[in-house]
Protein backbone atom coordinates (compact mmCIF):
# COMPACT_ATOMS: atom_id res chain seq x y z
CA UNK A 1 0.00 0.00 0.00
CA UNK A 2 0.97 3.61 -0.95
CA UNK A 3 1.21 5.63 2.68
CA UNK A 4 -0.38 9.03 1.07
CA UNK A 5 -2.32 8.98 4.02
CA UNK A 6 -1.86 8.10 7.95
CA UNK A 7 -3.29 4.59 8.26
CA UNK A 8 -4.47 2.78 11.79
CA UNK A 9 -4.54 -1.09 12.30
CA UNK A 10 -7.93 -2.11 13.77
CA UNK A 11 -8.22 -5.05 16.12
CA UNK A 12 -11.82 -5.72 17.50
CA UNK A 13 -12.98 -8.52 19.97
CA UNK A 14 -15.56 -9.13 22.40
CA UNK A 15 -19.52 -9.26 21.46
CA UNK A 16 -21.20 -7.62 19.25
CA UNK A 17 -22.05 -4.52 21.45
CA UNK A 18 -18.12 -3.93 20.96
CA UNK A 19 -18.62 -4.88 17.37
CA UNK A 20 -20.45 -2.08 16.67
CA UNK A 21 -18.20 0.17 18.92
CA UNK A 22 -15.97 -1.02 16.68
CA UNK A 23 -17.64 -0.27 13.34
CA UNK A 24 -18.14 3.50 15.17
CA UNK A 25 -14.55 4.36 15.18
CA UNK A 26 -13.94 2.85 12.08
CA UNK A 27 -16.30 4.95 10.26
CA UNK A 28 -14.92 8.21 11.55
CA UNK A 29 -11.86 7.32 11.09
CA UNK A 30 -12.49 6.77 7.33
CA UNK A 31 -14.54 10.08 7.74
CA UNK A 32 -11.67 12.14 8.27
CA UNK A 33 -9.46 10.93 5.88
CA UNK A 34 -7.31 7.97 7.75
CA UNK A 35 -6.87 4.64 6.00
CA UNK A 36 -7.39 1.47 7.60
CA UNK A 37 -4.23 -0.47 7.29
CA UNK A 38 -4.63 -4.44 7.00
CA UNK A 39 -1.16 -5.34 8.80
CA UNK A 40 0.77 -4.23 11.58
CA UNK A 41 3.68 -3.16 9.50
CA UNK A 42 1.26 -0.82 7.38
CA UNK A 43 -0.14 0.96 10.34
CA UNK A 44 1.21 4.20 11.67
CA UNK A 45 -0.47 3.05 15.48
CA UNK A 46 -2.99 0.27 16.33
CA UNK A 47 -6.57 0.38 18.08
CA UNK A 48 -7.22 -2.57 20.19
CA UNK A 49 -10.92 -2.81 21.05
CA UNK A 50 -10.91 -4.56 23.96
CA UNK A 51 -13.28 -7.59 25.90
CA UNK A 52 -13.55 -7.86 29.51
CA UNK A 53 -16.45 -10.13 30.47
CA UNK A 54 -14.33 -13.40 31.98
CA UNK A 55 -10.72 -14.10 33.11
CA UNK A 56 -10.27 -15.90 29.36
CA UNK A 57 -11.57 -12.89 27.64
CA UNK A 58 -9.36 -10.53 29.76
CA UNK A 59 -6.23 -12.90 28.99
CA UNK A 60 -7.57 -12.82 25.03
CA UNK A 61 -7.31 -8.94 25.11
CA UNK A 62 -4.22 -8.90 26.64
CA UNK A 63 -2.43 -10.87 24.51
CA UNK A 64 -3.70 -8.80 21.53
CA UNK A 65 -2.29 -5.62 23.07
CA UNK A 66 0.93 -7.44 23.33
CA UNK A 67 1.26 -8.40 20.14
CA UNK A 68 -0.01 -5.13 18.75
CA UNK A 69 2.77 -3.52 20.97
CA UNK A 70 5.50 -6.25 19.38
CA UNK A 71 4.63 -5.65 16.40
CA UNK A 72 3.62 -2.02 15.85
CA UNK A 73 4.89 -0.42 18.97
CA UNK A 74 2.37 2.28 19.02
CA UNK A 75 -1.25 1.58 20.63
CA UNK A 76 -4.52 2.74 21.86
CA UNK A 77 -6.89 0.21 23.53
CA UNK A 78 -10.53 1.25 24.13
CA UNK A 79 -12.99 -1.42 25.02
CA UNK A 80 -14.42 -3.16 28.50
CA UNK A 81 -11.08 -4.17 29.54
CA UNK A 82 -10.34 -0.45 29.35
CA UNK A 83 -12.98 0.32 32.54
CA UNK A 84 -10.24 -1.06 34.65
CA UNK A 85 -7.30 0.58 33.04
CA UNK A 86 -4.84 -1.00 35.42
CA UNK A 87 -5.43 -4.13 34.62
CA UNK A 88 -3.72 -3.15 31.22
CA UNK A 89 -1.02 -0.82 32.39
CA UNK A 90 -0.05 -3.34 34.53
CA UNK A 91 0.88 -5.47 32.39
CA UNK A 92 1.80 -3.03 29.02
CA UNK A 93 2.61 -0.24 30.58
CA UNK A 94 4.12 1.25 26.51
CA UNK A 95 0.04 1.32 25.41
CA UNK A 96 -0.40 5.32 24.32
CA UNK A 97 -3.84 5.70 25.88
CA UNK A 98 -6.74 3.43 27.50
CA UNK A 99 -10.20 4.51 27.17
CA UNK A 100 -13.42 2.68 27.87
CA UNK A 101 -16.25 0.97 26.34
CA UNK A 102 -18.68 2.65 24.25
CA UNK A 103 -16.12 6.21 23.69
CA UNK A 104 -15.49 7.66 19.99
CA UNK A 105 -14.69 11.21 20.88
CA UNK A 106 -12.23 9.57 23.63
CA UNK A 107 -10.46 6.91 21.12
CA UNK A 108 -10.70 9.63 18.56
CA UNK A 109 -8.99 12.37 20.75
CA UNK A 110 -6.28 9.44 21.77
CA UNK A 111 -5.78 9.50 17.84
CA UNK A 112 -5.52 12.79 17.04
CA UNK A 113 -2.84 13.37 19.88
CA UNK A 114 -0.48 10.75 18.75
CA UNK A 115 -1.69 10.42 14.59
CA UNK A 116 -2.75 14.13 13.10
CA UNK A 117 -5.32 13.43 10.96
CA UNK A 118 -4.32 14.37 7.78
CA UNK A 119 -5.51 17.94 5.91
CA UNK A 120 -8.67 18.74 4.81
CA UNK A 121 -9.03 21.85 2.81
CA UNK A 122 -12.31 22.04 3.88
CA UNK A 123 -12.70 21.08 7.68
CA UNK A 124 -9.38 23.01 8.81
CA UNK A 125 -10.34 26.08 7.91
CA UNK A 126 -12.21 26.15 10.88
CA UNK A 127 -9.87 26.65 13.53
CA UNK A 128 -10.03 23.81 16.61
CA UNK A 129 -11.79 25.56 18.96
CA UNK A 130 -13.89 26.38 16.87
CA UNK A 131 -16.05 29.96 15.69
CA UNK A 132 -16.18 32.14 18.98
CA UNK A 133 -18.00 35.29 19.28
CA UNK A 134 -16.64 36.26 22.64
CA UNK A 135 -13.57 37.97 22.52
CA UNK A 136 -10.03 35.76 22.06
CA UNK A 137 -9.15 35.78 25.41
CA UNK A 138 -11.81 34.37 27.01
CA UNK A 139 -14.50 31.58 26.14
CA UNK A 140 -17.85 29.40 27.56
CA UNK A 141 -17.12 25.99 28.36
CA UNK A 142 -20.55 24.34 28.40
CA UNK A 143 -20.27 21.00 30.31
CA UNK A 144 -23.90 19.85 30.01
CA UNK A 145 -27.16 20.57 28.48
CA UNK A 146 -31.28 20.72 29.94
CA UNK A 147 -32.10 20.41 33.56
CA UNK A 148 -33.46 18.07 36.58
CA UNK A 149 -35.18 20.35 38.65
CA UNK A 150 -38.72 21.64 38.41
CA UNK A 151 -38.39 25.25 40.08
CA UNK A 152 -42.36 26.70 39.51
CA UNK A 153 -40.78 29.81 38.03
CA UNK A 154 -38.68 28.41 35.09
CA UNK A 155 -39.64 25.89 31.81
CA UNK A 156 -36.25 25.03 30.59
CA UNK A 157 -36.60 21.62 31.20
CA UNK A 158 -39.53 21.78 28.64
CA UNK A 159 -37.14 23.44 26.13
CA UNK A 160 -33.98 21.86 26.66
CA UNK A 161 -34.99 18.53 28.45
CA UNK A 162 -33.08 16.82 31.16
CA UNK A 163 -29.91 17.07 32.31
CA UNK A 164 -27.23 15.14 29.59
CA UNK A 165 -23.73 15.89 30.72
CA UNK A 166 -21.20 15.78 27.74
CA UNK A 167 -18.26 13.26 28.49
CA UNK A 168 -15.26 14.12 30.61
CA UNK A 169 -13.31 13.64 27.63
CA UNK A 170 -14.93 15.97 25.15
CA UNK A 171 -14.77 18.37 28.31
CA UNK A 172 -11.48 18.83 28.87
CA UNK A 173 -10.30 18.75 24.98
CA UNK A 174 -12.08 21.16 24.16
CA UNK A 175 -10.41 23.50 27.04
CA UNK A 176 -7.38 22.45 25.68
CA UNK A 177 -8.01 23.80 22.26
CA UNK A 178 -9.51 27.11 23.04
CA UNK A 179 -6.30 27.58 25.75
CA UNK A 180 -3.87 26.87 22.60
CA UNK A 181 -5.80 29.15 21.04
CA UNK A 182 -4.70 31.80 23.01
CA UNK A 183 -8.02 31.88 25.57
CA UNK A 184 -6.67 33.03 28.79
CA UNK A 185 -10.16 32.06 30.95
CA UNK A 186 -13.07 29.56 31.03
CA UNK A 187 -15.70 30.50 32.36
CA UNK A 188 -17.39 26.79 32.72
CA UNK A 189 -21.90 27.25 32.75
CA UNK A 190 -24.28 25.01 32.25
CA UNK A 191 -28.08 24.96 33.86
CA UNK A 192 -26.90 22.96 36.45
CA UNK A 193 -22.87 22.78 36.97
CA UNK A 194 -23.12 20.98 40.44
CA UNK A 195 -25.34 18.35 38.62
CA UNK A 196 -22.79 17.34 36.65
CA UNK A 197 -22.25 13.72 35.86
CA UNK A 198 -25.49 12.89 37.71
CA UNK A 199 -27.31 11.52 34.58
CA UNK A 200 -24.12 9.20 33.83
CA UNK A 201 -24.20 8.08 37.63
CA UNK A 202 -20.60 9.81 37.27
CA UNK A 203 -19.33 6.94 34.51
CA UNK A 204 -15.79 7.17 34.63
CA UNK A 205 -14.34 9.00 31.15
CA UNK A 206 -10.94 9.04 29.99
CA UNK A 207 -8.50 12.27 29.13
CA UNK A 208 -5.03 12.20 27.83
CA UNK A 209 -5.43 8.40 28.58
CA UNK A 210 -5.97 8.34 32.26
CA UNK A 211 -9.58 7.54 34.39
CA UNK A 212 -11.18 10.52 35.18
CA UNK A 213 -15.04 10.30 36.18
CA UNK A 214 -17.67 12.56 34.88
CA UNK A 215 -18.25 14.58 37.94
CA UNK A 216 -17.68 18.18 38.76
CA UNK A 217 -15.05 18.20 41.26
CA UNK A 218 -12.77 15.78 39.33
CA UNK A 219 -13.49 18.25 36.50
CA UNK A 220 -13.12 21.27 37.65
CA UNK A 221 -9.32 19.74 39.22
CA UNK A 222 -8.53 18.67 35.84
CA UNK A 223 -9.18 22.07 34.20
CA UNK A 224 -7.15 23.83 37.17
CA UNK A 225 -4.23 22.05 35.68
CA UNK A 226 -4.54 23.77 32.08
CA UNK A 227 -2.93 27.26 33.28
CA UNK A 228 -5.78 29.46 33.01
CA UNK A 229 -8.30 31.11 34.52
CA UNK A 230 -11.10 28.81 36.15
CA UNK A 231 -14.71 30.34 36.47
CA UNK A 232 -17.64 28.55 38.00
CA UNK A 233 -20.81 29.93 36.95
CA UNK A 234 -24.54 28.16 38.01
CA UNK A 235 -23.99 26.26 41.01
CA UNK A 236 -26.22 25.05 42.88
CA UNK A 237 -25.23 24.50 46.87
CA UNK A 238 -25.41 20.33 46.70
CA UNK A 239 -22.99 19.14 49.32
CA UNK A 240 -20.32 17.80 47.23
CA UNK A 241 -19.76 22.07 45.92
CA UNK A 242 -18.00 22.07 49.10
CA UNK A 243 -15.12 20.01 47.74
CA UNK A 244 -13.76 22.81 45.63
CA UNK A 245 -13.76 25.31 47.48
CA UNK A 246 -10.05 23.68 49.23
CA UNK A 247 -9.49 24.00 45.13
CA UNK A 248 -10.03 27.76 45.21
CA UNK A 249 -7.62 27.98 48.57
CA UNK A 250 -5.37 26.51 46.52
CA UNK A 251 -5.21 28.72 43.40
CA UNK A 252 -6.29 25.69 41.08
CA UNK A 253 -9.37 27.46 40.04
CA UNK A 254 -10.84 31.55 40.66
CA UNK A 255 -12.25 31.83 43.86
CA UNK A 256 -16.09 32.67 42.55
CA UNK A 257 -18.94 30.80 43.20
CA UNK A 258 -22.03 31.55 41.26
CA UNK A 259 -24.46 30.11 43.45
CA UNK A 260 -28.33 30.74 42.74
CA UNK A 261 -30.20 30.78 45.65
CA UNK A 262 -33.75 32.90 44.48
CA UNK A 263 -35.00 33.87 48.23
CA UNK A 264 -34.63 33.22 51.52
CA UNK A 265 -38.45 32.90 52.85
CA UNK A 266 -38.84 28.73 53.31
CA UNK A 267 -42.62 29.01 52.21
CA UNK A 268 -41.29 30.74 48.94
CA UNK A 269 -38.77 28.44 48.29
CA UNK A 270 -40.95 25.51 48.63
CA UNK A 271 -43.34 27.56 46.60
CA UNK A 272 -40.32 27.62 43.68
CA UNK A 273 -39.49 24.23 44.29
CA UNK A 274 -36.10 25.23 45.85
CA UNK A 275 -33.75 24.01 48.56
CA UNK A 276 -35.12 25.76 52.02
CA UNK A 277 -32.54 26.01 54.52
CA UNK A 278 -31.63 28.80 54.94
CA UNK A 279 -29.81 28.65 58.08
CA UNK A 280 -28.23 25.97 56.73
CA UNK A 281 -26.96 28.33 53.60
CA UNK A 282 -25.68 30.42 55.63
CA UNK A 283 -23.52 28.22 57.52
CA UNK A 284 -21.83 26.97 54.78
CA UNK A 285 -21.18 30.65 53.41
CA UNK A 286 -19.44 30.90 56.84
CA UNK A 287 -17.67 27.48 55.99
CA UNK A 288 -16.49 28.93 52.42
CA UNK A 289 -15.09 32.12 53.76
CA UNK A 290 -13.00 30.38 56.86
CA UNK A 291 -11.78 28.22 54.20
CA UNK A 292 -11.00 31.05 51.00
CA UNK A 293 -11.40 34.33 52.54
CA UNK A 294 -11.20 35.90 49.14
CA UNK A 295 -14.18 33.68 48.03
CA UNK A 296 -16.55 35.64 45.96
CA UNK A 297 -20.04 34.90 46.45
CA UNK A 298 -22.58 35.81 43.60
CA UNK A 299 -25.83 34.89 43.27
CA UNK A 300 -29.29 36.02 41.72
CA UNK A 301 -32.98 36.61 43.42
CA UNK A 302 -37.00 37.10 42.58
CA UNK A 303 -39.08 39.24 44.67
CA UNK A 304 -42.25 39.71 43.90
CA UNK A 305 -43.06 35.75 43.26
CA UNK A 306 -46.78 35.16 43.44
CA UNK A 307 -47.91 34.97 47.43
CA UNK A 308 -44.76 36.98 48.65
CA UNK A 309 -46.01 39.06 51.84
CA UNK A 310 -44.44 41.53 53.02
CA UNK A 311 -42.89 39.77 56.07
CA UNK A 312 -41.35 37.57 53.34
CA UNK A 313 -39.61 39.65 51.47
CA UNK A 314 -38.14 41.37 54.66
CA UNK A 315 -36.85 38.08 55.20
CA UNK A 316 -35.29 38.30 51.74
CA UNK A 317 -33.57 41.34 52.81
CA UNK A 318 -32.16 39.87 56.08
CA UNK A 319 -30.74 36.91 54.77
CA UNK A 320 -28.70 39.75 52.33
CA UNK A 321 -27.38 41.65 55.23
CA UNK A 322 -26.31 38.47 56.63
CA UNK A 323 -24.62 36.56 54.02
CA UNK A 324 -23.15 40.12 52.54
CA UNK A 325 -22.80 38.59 49.10
CA UNK A 326 -20.39 40.31 46.72
CA UNK A 327 -22.37 40.12 43.80
CA UNK A 328 -26.06 40.08 43.27
CA UNK A 329 -28.70 40.09 40.42
CA UNK A 330 -32.47 40.37 41.45
CA UNK A 331 -35.43 40.22 39.47
CA UNK A 332 -39.07 41.09 39.86
CA UNK A 333 -41.07 37.88 38.91
CA UNK A 334 -42.24 37.79 35.52
CA UNK A 335 -44.84 35.14 34.31
CA UNK A 336 -43.29 32.81 31.62
CA UNK A 337 -45.89 30.95 29.72
CA UNK A 338 -45.92 27.29 30.57
CA UNK A 339 -44.63 27.86 34.15
CA UNK A 340 -46.59 26.31 37.19
CA UNK A 341 -45.56 29.45 39.06
CA UNK A 342 -48.37 31.35 37.32
CA UNK A 343 -51.56 29.50 38.56
CA UNK A 344 -50.32 30.08 41.92
CA UNK A 345 -52.55 32.66 44.20
CA UNK A 346 -51.63 36.21 45.39
CA UNK A 347 -50.05 37.99 42.20
CA UNK A 348 -48.13 40.94 43.62
CA UNK A 349 -49.21 44.14 41.95
CA UNK A 350 -46.70 45.45 39.40
CA UNK A 351 -45.99 48.50 41.31
CA UNK A 352 -45.07 46.83 44.14
CA UNK A 353 -42.78 44.15 42.67
CA UNK A 354 -41.03 47.38 41.27
CA UNK A 355 -40.79 49.15 44.77
CA UNK A 356 -39.45 46.00 46.49
CA UNK A 357 -36.95 45.30 43.74
CA UNK A 358 -35.87 48.99 44.46
CA UNK A 359 -35.51 48.21 48.06
CA UNK A 360 -33.97 45.23 47.23
CA UNK A 361 -30.86 46.81 45.15
CA UNK A 362 -30.31 49.48 47.03
CA UNK A 363 -29.68 47.52 50.50
CA UNK A 364 -27.08 45.44 48.15
CA UNK A 365 -25.73 48.50 46.85
CA UNK A 366 -24.55 49.13 50.17
CA UNK A 367 -23.20 45.89 50.72
CA UNK A 368 -21.38 45.72 47.77
CA UNK A 369 -19.66 49.03 48.54
CA UNK A 370 -18.41 48.06 51.73
CA UNK A 371 -17.24 45.02 49.95
CA UNK A 372 -15.45 47.07 47.67
CA UNK A 373 -13.70 49.05 49.74
CA UNK A 374 -12.19 46.69 52.08
CA UNK A 375 -10.21 45.95 48.76
CA UNK A 376 -8.43 49.58 49.48
CA UNK A 377 -4.43 49.33 49.35
CA UNK A 378 -4.57 45.44 48.29
CA UNK A 379 -2.50 44.61 45.12
CA UNK A 380 -4.61 42.04 42.77
CA UNK A 381 -4.18 40.43 39.47
CA UNK A 382 -6.16 41.50 36.67
CA UNK A 383 -7.23 40.52 33.02
CA UNK A 384 -7.37 43.32 30.26
CA UNK A 385 -10.82 43.33 28.38
CA UNK A 386 -9.87 46.63 26.48
CA UNK A 387 -9.44 50.40 26.75
CA UNK A 388 -11.89 53.36 27.39
CA UNK A 389 -11.95 57.15 25.35
CA UNK A 390 -9.36 58.62 28.47
CA UNK A 391 -6.86 56.14 28.17
CA UNK A 392 -7.93 53.88 31.07
CA UNK A 393 -7.85 49.82 30.57
CA UNK A 394 -10.63 48.27 31.35
CA UNK A 395 -9.95 44.86 32.93
CA UNK A 396 -11.24 42.26 35.38
CA UNK A 397 -9.96 40.72 38.52
CA UNK A 398 -11.14 37.01 39.71
CA UNK A 399 -14.01 38.35 41.45
CA UNK A 400 -15.68 39.85 38.11
CA UNK A 401 -17.26 37.61 35.24
CA UNK A 402 -17.63 39.13 32.23
CA UNK A 403 -20.93 41.90 31.28
CA UNK A 404 -22.57 40.57 34.66
CA UNK A 405 -19.91 41.96 37.64
CA UNK A 406 -17.95 45.25 37.76
CA UNK A 407 -14.94 46.25 36.14
CA UNK A 408 -11.43 47.63 37.34
CA UNK A 409 -10.49 50.60 35.79
CA UNK A 410 -6.56 51.07 35.78
CA UNK A 411 -4.92 54.27 35.77
CA UNK A 412 -3.09 54.98 32.40
CA UNK A 413 -3.45 51.87 31.00
CA UNK A 414 -3.19 52.43 27.44
CA UNK A 415 0.52 49.89 27.80
CA UNK A 416 -1.87 47.10 28.74
CA UNK A 417 -2.86 45.02 25.51
CA UNK A 418 -6.25 43.16 25.50
CA UNK A 419 -5.72 39.86 27.30
CA UNK A 420 -2.98 40.58 29.48
CA UNK A 421 -2.74 39.43 33.04
CA UNK A 422 -1.50 42.70 35.47
CA UNK A 423 -0.91 43.56 38.66
CA UNK A 424 -2.43 46.38 39.86
CA UNK A 425 -2.89 48.25 43.49
CA UNK A 426 -6.63 49.49 44.57
CA UNK A 427 -6.62 53.16 44.86
CA UNK A 428 -10.76 53.43 45.23
CA UNK A 429 -14.21 51.99 44.55
CA UNK A 430 -18.06 52.76 44.27
CA UNK A 431 -20.82 50.36 44.90
CA UNK A 432 -19.76 48.39 41.03
CA UNK A 433 -15.76 48.96 40.36
CA UNK A 434 -12.62 49.48 41.28
CA UNK A 435 -10.19 52.18 40.28
CA UNK A 436 -6.50 51.17 40.35
CA UNK A 437 -2.66 51.66 39.62
CA UNK A 438 -0.19 49.72 37.77
CA UNK A 439 2.14 47.91 40.35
Amino acid sequence: MAKSEPTVGFVSLGCPKALVDSEQILTRLRAEGYGIAPTYENADLVVVNTCGFIDAAVAESLDAIGEALAENGKVIVTGCLGARPERITDVHPKVLAVTGPHALEDVMGAVHTHLPRPHDPFIDLVPPAGIKLTPRHYAYLKISEGCNHRCSFCIIPQMRGDLVSRPVGEVLREAENLVASGVQELLVISQDTSAYGVDTRYRTGFWNGRPLRTRMTELVEALGTLGVWVRLHYVYPYPHVDEVVPLMAAGKVLPYLDVPLQHASPRILKLMKRPGDIDGTLARIRRWRGICPDITLRSTFIVGFPGETEAEFEELLAFLREARLDRVGCFAYSPVEGAPANALPGAVPEALKQERLERFMAVQAEISAERLAGKLGREIDVLVDGHDEEGWACARSAADAPEIDGTVWVEEGLELSVGQFARVRVTDADEHDLYAELV
